[in-house]
């Protein structure tokens, strides 16, 4: 086996571990982050369980302006708040906070899209029979929307995947990194073909999977 191949073989396993371990660490905080803030939002939008219009759009307002950022940008007026929590401002570790708050906005948006999409009458059947609206959120709301949850989640890795990437400009770790400083920066376009075909694997791996849960769960209705 030519001996560059047996470098850039060599190189890969610990850059695609640093972007599985940022991705799937960033999802968990945007989850938590823009889960509940999405269900908020669909609750107080004009059509939700508790309308509350002029908080719907501050909310909505706020939720687009942190979408529009572009995220290198937004990594870089991070950075204060990364050394802040974790001490640094580089690495995988450090790179976990500005993705986690720029996932959170668009978990939040795909969340009440998602929640939007349940049939108006399951809700007022759950009305009728006397159901608080936290039981229609829990019981009604959540489990109707599951599928198309799925679905927003495995954009959410997706996107997340990309946005790793993009932190290896600035010493966020990971396959960017290695793209950027050792196949860019050398004149290796060889290293930075085999980086992005992992991503492109991750990438392609997380939408079958994705795909493949959300039919399931629809299969089950």
């Amino acid at each position: 086996m030519p001996s560059r191949i047996l470098e850039i073989l060599r190189l890969l396993p610990q850059p695609t571990l640093e972007t599985v371990y940022m991705t799937l660490a960033a999802t968990l905080l945007s989850c938590v982050l823009g889960f509940p803030l999405g269900t908020y939002l669909y609750c107080a939008s004009p059509a939700g369980l508790t309308p509350r219009r002029l908080v719907y759009t501050v909310l909505s307002r706020i939720v687009n302006l942190f979408r529009s950022l572009p995220f290198i940008i937004l990594m870089v007026l991070l950075i204060p708040l990364s050394r802040f929590i974790v001490g640094t401002s580089i690495g995988p570790t450090a790179a976990i906070i500005p993705l986690s708050i720029a996932a959170a906005p668009f978990v939040a948006r795909v969340t009440e899209s998602a929640l939007q999409e349940v049939d108006a009458g399951v809700i007022i059947a759950a009305r009728a029979m006397g159901s608080t609206n936290f039981q229609i959120v829990r019981k009604v709301l959540i489990p109707e929307a599951l599928p198309s949850l799925v679905s927003a989640l495995a954009l959410t890795i997706i996107n997340l995947i990309g946005y790793s990437a993009m932190a290896g400009a600035i010493g966020g770790g990971g396959l960017g990194t290695l793209a950027i400083n050792y196949g860019y920066y050398r004149f290796r376009m060889d290293i930075t073909l085999g980086a992005v075909i992992i991503i492109l694997l991750l990438v392609e791996g997380v939408q079958l999977t994705g795909t493949a849960v959300s039919r399931r769960l629809w299969a089950k209705r």
